[in-house]
C-alpha cells in the first residue's frame, strides 16, 4: 500500500507493507483522513519511518478473531471511527476511559503505531465506533476534532450561564464553539485575525467576532479557551480571565511561553490543559455526527490526495483561510 512516510523530518509517499489485524483489531481502507495543526508541527520531530494522520475514518477491510466475538458487530464494509490510541483496558486510566495516557498502550499517528495517511491503517476495535449513515462517510475524519473541542468544554467545566471568549478559529476553535453553543451559552465570543475564521466561528455559533490586531479582545470572562498554540497565549488567557474563572491551553505550543504567574494568584484562577478525549466524548462526538443532528459540512474546505500530502503541510505550515483539509487516499 501507499502510506505518507517521514524521511529526514518530510513526508515522502512510497510503498510499504500492508497491516494485518491482531486479535482486538481491525484492518480499516482509509476514505478520509484530517490535517491536524499539531501534523504540521510535529512532522519534524517524528522520526523516520513514522505515518501519521489520526483524524481517521475507513472502511472495515479485517476484523480480527476477538474483535469479531466481541459482540459489537464488526463486519467488512462498515464505516468506522477510531479513535488514534489503544488502551490496555485494566489500568486506572483506562477505567475512566482516558487511554491515550495508558502507559502500555499505543498512539496512532505521532511516531508510535502507524497511523492513517495511507491506504490502509490498523486500530483497536475496543476503541472504535460505527458511524451513522446520516453523513457522507468521509465526514467521519471530523469526528476526532469534534471530540477534542468536547474534551475542551468538559475541562472547563463549561455551563450555560458562563461567558466564553475562545482565543483562535481554527479547528478546535471551531468544534469548542459547537460544544459551547449546544450548552447554551449565551456569550460566545471568538478572535481570531483571519476574516474568513472570523467568518466560520459565526457560522458555528459565535455571538460575536474579534479582530486581535485592532480591537480588544472585552472581557473579563468565565472562561478562556486557547487554541492558537503559539508563545504569548497563557498570559492572554489569564489576562482575560475574571476572578475565580477557568482558562484552558488546548492549542499545541512547541516553545517555551513565559508569563506572570502573579496575574493568574492575584485572580485566584484555574489554569487548565487539554488534549486528546475520553472514549465516553469521542463515541459522543461521533453519535452527534452520525445522527446527522449537526451540519458540518461547511467544516471541510478542501479535499487533497495522498500524493498531495507533503506539499500541502508547507502551504497549511503558513498562514491559510482553511477550515479542515481531508486527505482522500483513494484520490476520490
Amino acid at each position: 500500500m501507499r502510506a505518507a512516510v517521514v524521511e529526514g523530518g518530510r513526508m515522502v509517499v512510497r510503498e510499504v507493507p500492508d497491516p494485518t489485524p491482531g486479535p482486538t483489531d481491525l484492518v480499516l481502507r482509509v476514505l478520509a483522513v484530517g490535517v491536524c495543526g499539531s501534523d504540521i508541527k510535529t512532522v519534524g520531530w517524528m522520526p523516520d519511518g513514522a505515518v501519521m494522520g489520526h483524524e481517521m475514518v475507513g472502511e472495515v477491510v479485517a476484523v480480527g478473531d476477538e474483535a469479531a466475538a466481541d459482540g459489537r458487530g464488526w463486519a467488512v464494509g462498515d464505516v468506522v471511527v477510531s479513535m488514534p490510541a489503544t488502551g490496555c483496558g485494566q489500568c486506572r486510566d483506562c477505567a475512566v476511559g482516558d487511554v491515550a495516557r495508558c502507559a502500555t498502550g499505543e498512539q496512532l499517528g505521532v511516531g508510535g503505531r502507524a497511523g492513517a495517511f495511507a491506504d490502509y491503517v490498523r486500530v483497536s476495535a475496543r476503541e472504535s465506533w460505527h458511524l451513522g449513515d446520516a453523513v457522507p462517510p468521509e465526514l467521519g475524519a471530523v469526528v476526532e476534532p469534534l471530540a477534542v473541542g468536547l474534551h475542551v468544554v468538559n475541562r472547563a467545566r463549561l455551563t450555560a450561564a458562563d461567558t466564553l471568549l475562545v482565543i483562535g478559529a481554527g479547528p478546535v476553535g471551531l468544534t469548542v464553539v459547537t460544544w459551547a453553543r449546544r450548552l447554551g451559552v449565551a456569550e460566545i465570543v471568538v478572535s481570531d485575525p483571519q476574516p474568513a475564521r472570523r467568518t466560520a466561528a459565526a457560522e458555528h455559533g459565535a455571538t460575536r467576532t474579534v479582530d486581535p490586531t485592532n480591537e480588544d479582545l472585552g472581557g473579563p470572562y468565565d472562561v478562556v479557551v486557547e487554541a492558537v498554540g503559539a508563545a504569548g497565549m497563557v498570559g492572554q488567557v489569564v489576562d482575560r480571565l475574571r476572578p475565580r474563572g477557568r482558562g484552558v491551553i488546548a492549542g499545541v505550543c512547541l516553545q517555551e511561553d513565559p508569563f506572570m504567574p502573579v496575574m493568574g494568584v492575584t485572580k485566584d484562577v484555574d489554569l487548565l490543559f487539554a488534549s486528546y478525549y475520553t472514549t465516553t466524548e469521542f463515541a459522543a462526538a461521533a453519535r452527534l455526527l452520525g445522527s446527522g443532528d449537526i451540519d458540518y459540512s461547511s467544516f471541510v474546505t478542501a479535499r487533497h490526495g495522498l500524493d498531495e500530502l507533503p506539499v500541502l503541510l508547507d502551504k497549511l505550515a503558513g498562514p491559510h483561510a482553511e477550515r479542515k483539509v481531508l486527505i482522500t487516499p483513494s484520490g476520490r
